[in-house]
């Protein structure tokens, strides 16, 4: 009697935890126990496998970089649930949480379990994102291999038009969405199997989102997007009503510029608040030649873009959050020791947002930059199996957009505002 009495004295402040501590939101803000919630996040999409013990698993890594993010103030993080198995068109990563419909990876699931708990211990949350629109983690692509469209073509160059029609149908397809759900279903429901509790007790869960930066690609795919958004979103809180659901949305530009269907995404009753992503050099605002002399061409696009993607989260009443954004190093490098001060200088753009929102009460209530490369470090330009998980995706530059440790200036600045914001 006196040891069950013991086990349960130490399982207490667990129990409790999982009962408290959500994220939740209050009209057109985030609140965690009662006070208002803004934050400095940052992108971790590659954390479950860092949390595995198979392939590609380095968890004396993970701690490290969790405690020193923790200690810059950083404890949002955006993170992709796992990777389905991509086009053979495409550099895709590895390795994988579902290699074909219905398996799942356990030794990846242990990671996501394992991650949970290594976030709870250090009073972190995350945005856990569920599949992908680009094939960089299979996403779309996976789903409608199985429909019979055969592997999805290089978005890259002239194949871009292609990749758009063939991404479209993932919404027109019946098997793809019922192998998706029950994806969904499976993830969503999950027990941790370090914690024992269920998936939707987890403290270190803010939200579930339905995808890395889904688009309608089509005209026409527009109101099947729609459909999908609310039946998916209302699947996730049937299952899990103690955590928000977002889309994972780039905002206006993941809509063809459509404010009226950005509005009526993010205006869905089970969406709970909205997404936008900034990436001024993805998106032709700023060139990789003259990245100082874009920047004041760049913040008045991206002021402009933000703003108008805040006058429709004020409109339907929901916070916002801009979930990526980034900005080459000087001169286009990647590797550590180069400067910094153009990223730097649009960080602090947005990072001024967020703290000027937090002192007036607005919309806007966090962001995550895009992304923490930590220790890592790049081999080569492209990523290959074996090399560090960065930021970047395989198909990019390796430390394109990656905020490593050793950036000083970066990491000061980070820090700086996230203690602005708890103030």
């Amino acid at each position: 009697m006196r040891k069950f009495v013991l086990y349960v004295l130490l399982l207490l402040p667990s129990l409790c935890l999982a009962a408290t501590g959500f994220v939740k939101t209050d009209g057109a803000r985030f609140v965690r126990d009662g006070k208002p919630y803004y934050f400095i996040g940052t992108n971790y999409w590659y954390a479950p496998i860092l949390a595995s013990q198979g392939q590609g698993g380095n968890r004396p890594r993970l701690k490290r970089e969790l405690d020193e993010l923790s200690r810059l103030g950083v404890k949002n993080l955006r993170i992709l649930v796992g990777a389905e198995r991509g086009s053979a068109n495409v550099t895709s990563l590895s390795p994988l949480l579902q290699p074909e419909p219905g398996v799942l990876n356990d030794t990846l699931l242990d990671g996501l379990d394992y991650l949970l708990r290594e976030m709870e211990r250090r009073d972190m949350v995350g945005v856990f994102y569920l599949t992908n629109s680009w094939d960089w983690s299979g996403g779309y692509g996976f789903y409608l291999r199985e429909c019979g469209k055969g592997d999805s073509p290089d978005a890259s160059g002239a194949g871009w038009e292609a990749y758009c029609h063939y991404a479209a149908q993932f919404y027109t397809e019946p098997h793809a969405q019922n192998l998706y759900q029950e994806y969904v279903r499976r993830i969503v429901s999950r027990t941790n199997r370090y914690t024992g509790r269920a998936y939707r007790d987890e403290p270190a869960i803010m939200a579930w989102q339905l995808c890395n930066e889904p688009r309608p690609f089509a005209p026409e795919a527009s109101a099947p997007m729609l459909r999908w958004a609310a039946g998916t979103a209302r699947l996730i809180k049937s299952i899990d009503p103690n955590h928000l659901v977002s889309t994972g949305s780039e905002g206006t530009v993941g809509c063809m510029w459509d404010e009226t269907l950005c509005k009526e995404l993010h205006a869905c009753p089970d969406i709970d608040y909205m997404t936008v992503h900034i990436w001024p050099l993805n998106w032709g605002w700023a060139s990789r030649d003259a990245l100082t002399e874009s920047l004041p061409a760049v913040y008045e696009k991206a002021g402009s873009y933000l703003e108008t993607n805040l006058r429709i989260a004020r409109a339907i009443g929901k916070p916002v959050v801009v979930e990526e954004f980034g900005y080459s190093r000087d001169a286009n490098q990647y590797l550590p020791g180069t400067p910094t001060l153009c990223r730097d200088a649009f960080y602090r753009f947005l990072f001024d947002k967020v703290v000027a929102s937090r002192q007036t009460g607005d919309v806007l209530a966090g962001c995550n930059f895009w992304g923490w490369g930590g220790e890592g470090r790049p081999s080569a330009e492209r990523w290959k199996p074996g090399d560090d998980y960065l930021s970047d995706p395989p198909h990019e530059p390796q430390g394109w957009y990656c905020v490593y440790n050793a950036d000083k200036t970066t990491v000061r600045l980070i820090r700086n505002t996230a203690k602005a914001l708890r103030k």
